[in-house]
């Protein structure tokens, strides 16, 4: 008799969740090779073998104005896919980040006794702290990628596992600029930047004008600077284009890349990268970087209200002080953004202190992730 297939429902809401979240069922059907996956992932979770019933776009709004515009769409996802869960309930629910959208769905599965796992704890030690008491009622276990998260949760009393941050399993212990530059073509001497302006069409409308006047005037101070631009979608690098287009900077020594960000990262001397996900690769990648994000003023405004330390970088946040400049909203001028890369890349001590530092930081992270929270998951699946 074969046995029982077991259903596990997921949701991520974005490109750094489906990287997750296809990693961790990888590791999963490794142990359990009879197991289903289904529910809201992007082209990893797909290619990782889910069933996808709703496309992640949808759910890939950052800002408070960007979510009031997209409100009713997202509730209505959200009471589609709780409806279809309880009618025909899993064996086990993973809510991949994306915790506006993940807990109320969880609240509810779990009020109905389906095992909810939430992967990746909300910054809940960065604002809105309160929440840690509707995850308390919400989830069944906590999968931690920061060291300092687990014990929050376990003085509240919320099962937790530190997995560490898979990101630092993939990424090299170092990484070679040499061979990267050749094998792009690059020239060896030159200086080079990595201009990543962010995943979503929001974040690059809002980035992509300074981005490319800073990199103008860095090219102004360092005729041999080069500048590439690893963008993720058709979509953005037409916003970028675009962008290229009105500034009459078609002539910048400036190449867009179609994903690559990685390469990119590692080609370069110095990154100016959108605060989020990509803070924490350069840091891996052992690369000096300036930090900056530009939001709706509405949204910048209530989002300092509600924070609880002067950080938003990942980089500074697990080192607990700013150890990379964060250049941010009204302050976030080309003129400081290209003094700030200049600064950093001609200060040789401070780019071995970094690199010392980052390297501190990744082997703290590197954990074995998925592996590690595969087993703190399959437990709930043989209960069920």
């Amino acid at each position: 008799m074969s046995p029982t297939i077991k259903t596990i429902a997921l949701v991520a809401g974005e490109a750094s969740g489906d990287l997750l979240g296809s990693h961790l069922m990888t590791a999963i059907r490794q142990q359990r090779p009879d197991v289903r996956f289904v529910g809201i992932g992007g082209p990893k979770m797909q290619s990782a073998g889910m069933e996808v019933w709703f496309p992640m776009e949808k759910l890939a709004v950052r800002g408070y104005v960007e979510v009031l515009r997209h409100y009713r769409e997202i509730v209505g996802i959200r009471k589609q896919l709780r409806h279809r869960l309880l009618k025909t309930p899993p064996d086990l629910f993973i809510g991949v980040d994306a915790p506006d959208f993940n807990l109320d769905l969880e609240l509810a599965l779990k009020k109905h006794g389906i095992p909810t796992v939430h992967y990746v704890s909300p910054s809940i030690w960065a604002w809105r702290g309160e929440r840690i008491h509707k995850i308390k009622r919400a989830v069944s276990h906590i999968l931690a990628l920061f060291p300092f998260e687990a014990p929050i949760y376990q003085k509240a009393g919320v099962p937790v596992t530190y997995v560490g941050h898979p990101l630092a399993d993939i990424f090299p212990d170092q990484a070679d600029r040499a061979a990267m530059r050749e094998q792009m073509r690059l020239p060896q001497q030159a200086t080079i930047f990595a201009l990543l302006p962010g995943s979503r069409q929001s974040e690059v409308s809002h980035l992509a004008q300074t981005y490319i006047d800073t990199a103008r005037l860095i090219a102004q101070r360092m005729p041999e600077a080069q500048f590439l631009v690893p963008l993720v979608s058709r979509e953005t690098r037409d916003i970028f284009e675009e962008a290229l287009y009105r500034s009459e900077a078609q002539n910048l020594p400036l190449t867009l890349l179609f994903g690559h960000a990685h390469d990119a990262m590692i080609a370069a001397d110095g990154v100016l990268v959108a605060s989020g996900t990509a803070t924490l690769e350069a840091a891996l990648l052992k690369r000096p970087m300036v930090i900056t994000y530009k939001v709706p003023g509405f949204t910048y405004w209530l989002s300092k209200r509600k924070a609880y330390q002067p950080w938003i970088g990942l980089p500074n946040i697990l080192a607990g002080r700013f150890v990379v400049p964060e250049i941010l909203q009204h302050d976030a001028t080309p003129e400081h953004l290209a003094q700030a890369l200049i600064n950093l890349v001609s200060n040789a001590q401070a780019v071995g202190e970094l690199e010392r530092l980052f390297i501190e930081m990744h082997a703290t992270l590197k954990q074995d992730t998925a592996h590690k929270a595969a087993q703190a998951i399959l437990p709930y699946l043989d209960r069920a």
